[in-house]
């Protein structure tokens, strides 16, 4: 008689997506134009442009960069224009919104490059734990991108899952 430990996870044909493999790694900034604004309600075009003009932008050299106006100020577009111009040169990443869409459009793009079609009648688990963080969306859009190829999707762990979707047979 055999005392052999059987891992009946691994032997389950479950395939793990973890999703923090998708985190792209660098420092995450967020370039609020509130402080810029006069009263931090209006854009002064002659002050806006000394800043672009006067600001080191190389302190965003290699950085992800978030651009917003956190205060309900009205921003005309080429504010955001100009300023995603003078960061360009330096910013690795730059996008319109805060940090929240820095990370959805960051985990778009990795997610997009997947190629989708080796889960075809496959039993996904979806992990759910993280040591980084993923944004929810990352898990509604890799939900969506499966449910057409998988057998079943589930989240969570191998040992311990929440059945999400069963293909019909």
């Amino acid at each position: 008689m055999s005392d052999e430990i059987v891992n009946k996870v691994s032997n389950s044909g479950l395939i793990t997506i973890d999703l923090e493999e998708f985190y792209p790694e660098g420092d995450r900034v967020l370039l609020d134009v509130k402080p810029l604004l006069f009263q931090e309600l209006i854009l002064k075009e002659k002050d806006f442009r000394e800043f672009i003009k006067n600001e080191d932008w190389a302190k965003y050299k290699n950085k992800l960069v978030a651009i917003t106006c956190t205060n309900d100020a009205i921003v005309p577009t080429w504010a955001y224009m100009l300023l995603s111009l003078a960061l360009e040169s330096q910013a690795k990443k730059i996008v319109f919104g805060g940090l929240n869409d820095l990370e959805n459009i960051l985990f778009e793009e990795a997610m997009s490059k997947m190629d989708f079609s080796q889960y075809k009648d496959a039993r996904i688990v979806i992990k759910g734990c993280s040591g980084k963080p993923v944004p929810t969306n990352a898990f509604v859009k890799l939900t969506a991108a499966l449910k057409p190829l998988a057998k079943s999707i589930m989240y969570g762990e191998p040992c311990s899952t929440v059945p999400l979707y069963k293909a019909p047979k």
